[in-house]
């Protein structure tokens, strides 16, 4: 007679393995979820540097040096003059719509008063709105133009200048390449992986109050909880380990990032990683017991786990609530040891307090997570039952559906969260990093090698800035690279020797500034500011004391640059990230609760008696319609209104749009709900999606730089045309028409989703009835 297995580690980690390997909604957590976002992302972010932004030229002048100005200007390649308008209105219809991000303005008469030394302005338009893509259009304007006014220059007679000028020359130390999409992919990728290895960890230990066995758990470990919850977290690490492993890999084998620091510190920060993830996940179901509440919970802490890691928004420039959120969540810190080593390749001792950070992390969670199994332990162990069904309106057609779902959502706490309280926590929670809106102060180096007035007045000229702050005067550029690489500061001013006499006798001395453009918005802010701060300091010595708008300060920047290039910023015109992100990010969100909510309420009404399919579905989407009245008065009307973002659009043209978007996502949530056995299945299997689905919508990541092939995978999901659409009518003013692309994939969606719902219910209906 074969003898029992002895209890013990090994024999919970083979029943968790084997569990894990017959369950299919954990298989595709496990490996279609990551596998889905590494291929969307990686192909979305194939691309890294972004090319061939729209532009629209309005030429007033038509004369040959505007068109001269025109063509420098097409020659950029990271635009491209998608049309010539005849007038500013119809470049404004083109920015609004989405067929350019910018405009460039030549006004009438413009060599005429070139030639007369007029010094005529060229106005480029930029939609900011698009924050990503507004970096790189107006850094491209900017630069095109500037190489055309010294063009100008070239062909004019040269003249004496009365006093010399600054200019700032900005060099990029991290990232020189400026390759964003490196950036991105680096942190993106762990973050989907740390959203699948939580909820993943969530599922394991939660399936245990109600689908199988408590006792029998904790039978397998001898009654002990420690080796209960490690044997049971073991299969999870081991294979979600393999992954984080891979990423790196694929990193530098398939795309050329190179990594620079410590391998063995980047492993082992790796797997305190991976085991705080699943020790909170393990944690909020032992606390709540309920495998429903305890995913959605996780979830909740984990989606927007992004933006509180100071990855996209500095944490720096976050509020208090915010940065102390932050401090308690795993991600941020491993995402801190993570870009010391492989992106900077820190010393050890630079990266080591953000280690032990991570370390305490584990320490605690794993900690709580055993404590409370143990508690757990000593009591009676009773198998959870199942939540009885509410009652509802016996079925007789799409009237009787509408009300029985709103029954459901009435009835059932699971589904009230989702419908009413998530929208609610979510749209005061999610935006918290991001109200700051603009950064302020950030940190700088200064090596001063003139020691004269001039380079002093240039040291309390960017001090006195806005944008950055002088946080340490270094004694020569190692000391100050070091800085820059710990992250005490995000650039250096190196003002060169001889600055003060080179400026005195006539000279343009050229300012170094050695940047660190690893973070696009913090790159983009604070070269801006000290261009800014020199550019006043040297108008300010060109004008020798005299009024800086008076006429001998027009004549000397005549002479060196003869046309005056204005970078007008329209839609969100002072830069704010909250104001760029959150209204996308808002949209996202209502489509994931929705379709986790309606695919979960499938679930539930397929257990019950339905009318039949084509009325059921129709009943049930407009139920969710009604339902989400108030979450989307919420998103779209209130909020911005709270929190400052701008809502130019017309109330009935956006309500048309959402309203179509709503019922999309509701009967996409609908026939995916159909084949699902459990209620908690949708929570694991569209979770995980998040994020790949906000960066190929061409919102986050301009579309120009985007392959069609990645692009259409986001086509699966409403949000994709949704968030252009609803941000273009409400952030931009524009009208239906205007996003008609949008407006008509959304109504091609609902249709498509709504047959799929309907055949769906139909089949499983069928199956049913026939045991």
């Amino acid at each position: 007679m074969r003898r029992p297995p002895r209890p013990g580690f090994c024999l919970v980690a083979r029943r968790e393995l084997r569990w894990l390997l017959h369950d299919r909604t954990a298989l595709i957590l496990m490996f279609g979820v990551p596998l889905f976002a590494c291929v969307v992302l990686t192909a979305a972010f194939s691309n890294p540097v972004i090319r061939g932004l729209g532009v629209v030229v309005v030429d007033a002048d038509r004369s040959d040096t505007s068109r001269a100005l025109v063509e420098q200007v097409a020659s950029s390649p990271g635009l491209s003059i998608v049309e010539r308008a005849g007038d500013l209105a119809s470049a404004a219809r083109a920015i609004r719509s989405g067929e350019a991000i910018g405009a460039v303005y030549v006004p009438a008469d413009f060599e005429r008063d070139l030639k007369a030394e007029r010094r005529p302005q060229v106005v480029a338009f930029y939609n900011q709105q698009f924050l990503t893509a507004a970096g790189i259009a107006s850094s491209s304007l900017s630069d095109s133009l500037a190489a055309a006014s010294k063009r100008a220059v070239i062909r004019a007679a040269p003249k004496a200048s009365r006093i010399g000028s600054l200019t700032a020359e900005t060099i990029t130390l991290v990232n020189p390449q400026r390759n964003y999409a490196q950036f991105l992919l680096r942190a993106l990728l762990p973050v989907v992986i740390h959203v699948i290895v939580t909820i993943a960890g969530g599922y394991a230990v939660g399936s245990e109050f109600r689908r199988r066995s408590m006792r029998t758990w904790l039978a397998c470990a001898g009654g002990n909880a420690i080796v209960a919850l490690a044997g049971k977290l073991a299969p999870l690490f081991a294979i979600f380990f393999v992954i984080m492993l891979t990423v790196p890999l694929l990193l530098e084998g398939l795309l050329g990032v190179a990594f620079k620091g410590d391998v063995a510190m980047i492993i082992i920060a790796a797997s305190l990683f991976l085991i705080s993830c699943l020790a909170i996940g393990a944690l909020l179901q032992l606390l709540v017991r309920d495998l429903a509440l305890g995913l959605g919970l996780a979830g909740f802490i984990v989606s927007p786990a992004f933006g509180f890691a100071g990855v996209g928004f500095p944490i720096l420039a976050m509020n208090a609530f915010a940065y102390a959120w932050g401090a308690i969540l795993p991600l941020r810190w491993y995402m801190a040891v993570l870009f010391g080593q492989a992106a900077r390749g820190l010393p050890l001792s630079d990266s080591a307090p953000a280690f032990a950070t991570l370390v305490a992390l584990a320490t605690v969670y794993t900690l709580l997570s055993f404590l409370r199994l143990r508690s757990l332990a000593k009591g009676t162990l009773i198998r959870a039952a199942a939540p009885p069904l509410p009652a509802t309106i016996a079925p007789r057609g799409m009237g009787t559906a509408f009300l029985a779902e709103w029954q459901r959502v009435l009835g059932m706490p699971g589904a009230f969260i989702v419908f009413v309280g998530a929208p609610l926590i979510y749209g005061i929670y999610y935006p918290q990093p991001y109200l700051n809106q603009i950064l302020r102060k950030i940190p700088i180096v200064v090596v001063d090698n003139d020691h004269s007035e001039i380079s002093r007045r240039i040291v309390q000229t960017l001090d006195a800035s806005g944008a950055t702050s002088v946080v340490i005067h270094a004694d020569g550029l190692p000391q100050a690279r070091a800085a820059l690489d710990r992250g005490k500061a995000f650039a250096v001013v190196d003002i060169p020797p001889d600055t003060e006499r080179d400026v005195l006798k006539g000279a343009t001395v050229h300012v170094p500034i050695y940047a660190d453009a690893t973070y696009l918005f913090v790159f983009r802010t604070i070269s801006s500011g000290l261009a800014t701060a020199i550019n006043t300091l040297s108008s300010e010595l060109a004008a020798g004391g005299a009024r800086t708008d008076g006429s001998l300060i027009k004549a000397t920047l005549a002479s060196s640059s003869p046309a005056e290039v204005l970078l007008q910023p329209i839609f969100n015109p002072v830069g704010g990230y909250a104001s760029y992100i959150v209204p996308a990010a808002f949209v996202l969100i209502l489509q994931q609760v929705l379709l986790i909510g309606a695919s979960f309420l499938t679930v539930v009404a397929f257990a019950q008696r339905t009318a039949g399919a084509f009325a059921t579905v129709l009943g049930r989407g407009i139920a969710h319609l009604t339902l989400f009245l108030p979450a989307l008065a919420l998103y779209f009307v209130v909020l911005p209104h709270v929190y400052g973002f701008s809502t130019l659009g017309d109330p009935v043209q956006l309500i048309a749009l959402v309203s179509v978007f709503t019922l999309a996502t509701s009967f996409m949530g609908q026939a995916a709900g159909a084949w699902f056995k459990y209620p908690e299945t949708p929570t694991l299997i569209f979770l995980g999606t998040s994020l790949p689905q906000l960066f190929v919508t061409g919102f986050s990541w301009p579309r120009e730089a985007i392959p069609e092939a990645a692009q259409a995978a986001g086509y699966i999901f409403p949000s994709d045309f949704a968030i252009d659409g609803i941000v273009r009518i409400n952030q931009l003013g524009a009208t239906l028409w205007e996003v008609m692309r949008d407006w008509r994939a959304l109504w091609i969606q609902a249709i498509v989703y709504f047959v799929l719902a309907v055949i769906s219910a139909f089949l499983v209906k069928r199956r049913h009835a026939h045991g």
